[in-house]
């Protein structure tokens, strides 16, 4: 067996399992789970009727490349949200089975191991960033995420020694699990560091279109770029998905946008890694990046829900409002740590919630996500407002 897997850690998931597994449930109270970031949201009616409609696709192999209609109407969407001069559908954009697929498999086609390779990411972050890095051979190179700087990985945490061992930057905005936005200085900021230093910046961007304001949607790595002049974003590549902008989690489809030289060689690589959409998800995918009218309901939703949960956490807990995405991630009050309070919630209300240690790596300076909680905001605003009440009363118990 490849000797790497035994540098894998338990998945989050995994660690809560065991913590709760002798956690009895309160019985008096119906459970709700704020716990996995999965959409709950009703699926687009258009997207049900392109994929019924195109199921005769079942009977063909599909291209790895993806077919043209698609990757058109991928590079349309670009180009209309990030206001892109320009996004070529046959060198710039490819296809792939939602961004956990995809930015595993980026790492294995970037990477070259010889030399002590090091891949940075933002701790706390996205667990699948540091095992594609160490599946790939190369030593993780965590960005601290710490209320002190608005949550964002800090960029000067590294030594120049240690960009220098960089060859792949995984970022988040909006940022999984704090919410937070890297504005265009930051992307500026992370692209003067990618050409001083020569290595590639992997922008996950699955949260992009879940934001408060209408009027101001997150900036893009690639849209950064472009205003920068780089139109044929060198070292950039950005990942999407329709999972949490279209609630479609279940039909794995997303996409990889940005430097062709980098693309030709990941799409020679995916060939063998054989990771393609079927026509009907291809024509489904179509349809939900066509529309933006369910994408504008999704977010008044989750709007709403913010709107009703603040309130009632805000006395008992520090919980900023998050620039994006749809996750809570509030410090826990004195006397109250995180596992315990998972426990707790559970035993005493029904509640499952993830501990934010588990999201993070501990580090000479401590874990970043110590005492803090991950709340995903994906259960119906009534389940949620529920929730936040009984989260309330056992952050009240202990403080009492």
């Amino acid at each position: 067996m490849n000797p790497r897997l035994d540098r894998l850690q338990p998945y989050p998931f995994e660690r809560l399992a065991a913590l709760l597994r002798d956690v009895e449930p309160a019985a008096a109270h119906a459970p709700i789970s704020l716990a996995i970031g999965e959409p709950r949201h009703p699926a687009p009616a258009c997207v049900r009727e392109a994929l019924t409609g195109a199921l005769h696709g079942l009977e063909k192999y599909p291209a790895t490349k993806g077919g043209i209609e698609l990757r058109a109407a991928i590079a349309a969407w670009l180009a209309r949200r990030y206001r892109l001069p320009a996004v070529d559908p046959e060198r710039q954009v490819l296809p792939a089975a939602g961004t956990r697929e995809a930015l595993f498999a980026f790492a294995q086609a970037v990477v070259d191991p010889r030399g002590g390779a090091r891949v940075a990411m933002p701790n706390p972050g996205y667990q699948i960033y540091e095992g594609a890095a160490l599946l790939a051979g190369a030593e993780p190179l965590y960005l601290p995420c710490r209320a002190d700087t608005g949550f964002l990985p800090d960029l000067d945490a590294p030594t120049a020694a240690e960009w220098d061992a960089c060859q792949l930057l995984y970022l988040c905005s909006p940022g999984n699990p704090t919410g937070a936005v890297l504005d265009r200085g930051y992307w500026q900021r992370a692209l003067a560091l990618a050409e001083r230093h020569d290595f590639v910046i992997a922008a996950d961007e699955c949260y992009s279109e879940i934001y408060p304001d209408e009027t101001d949607p997150p900036p893009g790595l690639l849209q950064v770029a472009a205003e920068a002049g780089n139109h044929d974003f060198a070292r950039c590549v950005a990942f999407h998905s329709l999972s949490k902008r279209s609630n479609l989690p279940g039909l794995r489809s997303g996409f990889v946008a940005g430097d062709p030289a980098v693309l030709a060689r990941f799409l020679r690589y995916r060939t063998y890694h054989g990771a393609t959409l079927g026509p009907p998800v291809q024509a489904a995918s179509v349809a939900a990046w066509h529309d933006e009218d369910h994408v504008r309901e999704n977010r008044d939703r989750y709007r709403a829900k913010f709107a009703a949960v603040l309130p009632i956490l805000d006395p008992v807990m520090d919980v900023p409002r998050p620039d994006g995405a749809f996750y809570l991630w509030p410090a826990l009050p004195p006397g109250l740590d995180d596992e315990t309070a998972a426990r707790e919630l559970l035993a005493r209300e029904n509640v499952r919630v993830v501990p934010g240690r588990y999201l993070a790596r501990d580090t000479g300076d401590g874990n970043p996500g110590e005492n803090r909680l991950r709340l995903s905001l994906v259960a119906s605003v009534e389940d949620c407002v529920e929730a936040a009440q009984r989260i309330r009363r056992v952050c009240e118990t202990f403080a009492g």
